[in-house]
Parts: C-alpha cells; structure tokens; sequence
C-alpha cells in the first residue's frame, strides 16, 4: 500500500469511527458543513479552509511533543516533523520575502505579546490605532494585556476616516513610545507602513506591523508590503490565508539589526521570544496545515482571488452608497466594509441577527464615534475573502449587497436588540442566499451526501 493510500485510508477510518461512536458530536459537525455550504458569509476574520489544509489538522503530527525548534528539540522522535516545520519556514519566507519566520506563534495575538513582551518592559510606551477607530485589542486596548502591562497611546482617523498619519506623526514625538504598531482590523483603506517607519525612525522607535486582515493582498502584491519598512511582522494565517487558526512572525532587512539589550540580533530575539520564553511545545500538526496553506498561496489561482477580493469590496460598497447608506472612509482597498446602520434607526446587533436570520452572516463592528457598547454597536463590518474564494465577482457582490440592503430596509427596530422583520422577507431572501450558494460553492466541498458507513 502506498503511502497516499494509507493517509487516505487513515482518514476515512477515523470519519467511520466518528460516526459510528460519537454519533450525536457528528451530527453537529455535518449540520455545521452544510450551513457553511448553505450561507452567504460576509465576515471578514474568517475563511473556508481547504480540504487538503484541514486534512493537515487532523494528521498525526498532533501526537509528538516538539519543544524547541527544527534540529535542537528537547525531545527525541522529530527528525521527521522537523521537515515538516523547516517546510513551513522557507514557505513563509518565500511567500512573503521575508529573511526569517517563526511559523510557532498558535495566533496573530500571541504573536504580537511575545513581541511586545520581549522588545518592551511593563510601563514601556507604545502607540497603535485605537481600538474604537479599527485597531486591535493587542495595539494597546486598555482592557487587554497591551494595554494594561504598557503605557498605550493611540491615534485615530482624520475627518475622511482615513488614517491620520500627521496625528500619529505628532503623538509619536510627543509620547515618544518605544514601540509604534501599524496594522488595523476593522480600517478599508490601505496602511503607509513606509510613512510610519519614517515616524518611528524619527522617535527612536521599534515598528511592528501587523497584517492579519490583508496578508494575502500583500503575498499577491496588491497591498504595500511590510516586510522591509517594518522592524517585525505579524500576521494570523486563517483570515487571508486561508489556513488553519495559527499566527507568524516575519522580519526583512532588519533581521539582523540588534535587539534592545544589544546582545542579540532581533531574529534571534524572536526565536526566544516564542520559545521558552511565551509558549511551550508547538502545534506541529498546526504548522503542517499552514504548510499547505502557504503552498496553495503561491499557485497563480490565489492572485486571481485576492483581485476579486478587492473588486468585490469596492463593487459592494459602491452600491451600498448608491443606496444611501453611509460607507466609513468613502469605499475601500482591502476586504473590508464597515458602514453605518444607526442612521437608519438600527443597531449592529439588529442587521447581525436580521440578515443571519435570512442567510447572510456579517457582523456588528463598532464605527468612529460610537456611543453604544461593542456588544451592539453602530456599524456592520462586511468582508468578501469567502465570496471571493467562491468565484463570486463584482456583479455577484453587488447582488449580495442588494439582499443586504433588501433585508436591513425591512427591518422595524424594536429597541437596541428587538425587531420585527417585515412578512415575508426572510424567506424570499434565504432562497436567493440558498440558490447563489449552490450556483458558486465553496470549492472542493462537495454538496452531495457521502456514503454512509454500514
């Protein structure tokens, strides 16, 4: 038996398992591929995986312990998980230029605190977006880690609801942080990385991009790169990627320029960082996945996606503001629509469940200037990575825009999370969902039934 058919055999032995011992966990599990299969997804933090990457997750990697790194492990039985991860190394390096990559991180967050955590001491400066503006919880939130261990500043947007790099140029020289995080993850516009290495340059300051929302515009050169403007990147591998829940870092030029305690250079920082210093043993399984993913980033189809994932951005909010909705920053670069619902008296809560209800799932974002909490919200985030994977072009995101429209101008709020959804709607509008999804499915997730073991 070759090996390919014994993998393969493997894996079905497991499926037939499942299903025969843990009957009411594989209901769930198949109710779930097929909603995935069945709803129009606009939501930008997330992907389908494909299925040669999620056979990846489920291989036997996961059974051997691997502390350290590729040739210096603390335990024995990884020569051959070894390849696995020294695989995953040049990918990411080759996918983005980058001189060095550790593929460890189990997250884009644990990324960005072992970074914070190695270049910085607690009461450290940092400046990054605000949160409320499109940042991140780990740019310095007050709620969260980088923003309770350090002293966090962040800058906003101008009046355009662009970035306002002047802003962030003066609070730089004002505070004068030791770290400056460029990166957002709820912004539609392109990020300057050139201009804020020029602000960090001009400080003293370390940069740290974070590209989780666009790395794969970056991988197909349809966003300005990091790698070489910023001292680190990060990144998570499930959002543009298309990979399986995991994180990188990445350096460029600077790979070997000296770390704070002028001992080391920052590369060989960042391979401590991640370990020992802020994880143990790493996913190795995990990292097979984002191998595969990696791969299937280089291949001529992902540049044609990531196109119409820009296309499909500008195509959904240019109708939406043909419609009178408010669309933050005026249109996008990226993947992101983020606009306005409480003009038009609903809540982000009301349009999440609204249009879940009919088919459609976004969700609720907090926009500039928003008085209600982030449980509900004044703004919708939209996303088109998951249309875009489905083939879905310009023509078909304007189409879901109109059911988006279609269903939040039926809606009748009934306070910040109660309403009433005029008769009739939601049904029509989940047969349209019901049959785009069938005319463009999510590719190498097969629609019919698969034969049930005896």
């Amino acid at each position: 038996m070759s090996e390919e058919t014994l993998l393969a055999a493997f894996v079905r032995e497991g499926v037939e398992h499942l299903y025969k011992e843990d009957p009411a966990l594989s209901r769930i599990l198949e109710e779930e591929y097929r909603r995935q299969n069945g709803t129009l997804v606009m939501v930008a933090s997330c992907t389908p995986v494909d299925p040669s990457v999620l056979a990846c997750e489920a291989m036997v990697p996961v059974n051997v312990t691997a502390e350290g790194y590729p040739g210096r492990r603390y335990h024995a039985g990884c020569r051959v998980i070894d390849g696995i991860e020294q695989l995953a190394i040049d990918r990411a390096k080759a996918v983005f230029g980058a001189r060095y990559a550790n593929v460890q991180p189990h997250s884009a967050t644990t990324a960005n605190h072992a970074v914070l955590a190695r270049l910085l001491q607690p009461g450290d400066r940092l400046l990054g977006m605000r949160l409320d503006v499109g940042g991140h919880l780990t740019h310095g939130a007050p709620m969260a880690f980088s923003g309770t261990w350090f002293e966090a500043h962040g800058y906003g947007l101008d009046a355009e609801g662009r970035i306002d790099y002047g802003a962030a140029e003066r609070m730089a020289h004002k505070v004068r942080p030791r770290l400056i995080i460029c990166g957002t993850t709820a912004h539609p516009r392109q990020v300057d990385f050139a201009r804020f290495r020029e602000i960090a340059d001009a400080v003293g300051a370390y940069l740290l991009a974070d590209i989780s929302h666009v790395a794969g515009l970056v991988a197909a050169g349809l966003h300005p790169s990091p790698i070489d403007h910023a001292h680190i990147t990060t990144t998570c591998t499930h959002k543009q990627l298309y990979g399986p829940r995991g994180g990188l870092i990445l350096l460029g030029r600077d790979a070997e320029a000296p770390a704070p305690d002028g001992r080391q250079t920052l590369s060989e920082l960042m391979q401590r960082a991640i370990f020992p210093f802020f994880q143990g043993a790493p996913i190795l399984n995990a990292i097979a996945a984002k191998a595969r993913a990696l791969a299937r980033v280089m291949e001529p189809e992902f540049r044609r996606v990531m196109e119409r994932v820009v296309d499909d951005a500008r195509a959904m909010a240019g109708h939406l503001m043909a419609e009178g909705w408010r669309v933050l920053s005026g249109g996008s670069d990226n993947h992101i629509v983020l606009f306005d619902v409480a003009a038009r008296g609903l809540t982000g809560l009301i349009a999440e469940v609204a249009l879940e209800d009919s088919g459609i799932v976004v969700n609720k974002n907090r926009i500039p200037g928003d008085t209600r909490p982030p449980m509900v919200t004044s703004g919708v985030r939209l996303g088109t990575n998951t249309m875009a994977l489905r083939g879905m072009g310009p023509e078909t995101a304007v189409r879901g825009a109109r059911l988006v429209h279609r269903v939040l101008t039926a809606v009748e709020p009934l306070g910040d999370r109660d309403f009433r959804l005029a008769p009739g709607v939601r049904d029509a509008v989940r047969a349209e969902v019901a049959a785009l999804c069938e005319e463009f499915p999510i590719p190498r997730y097969p629609l019919r039934p698969l034969a049930v073991p005896a």
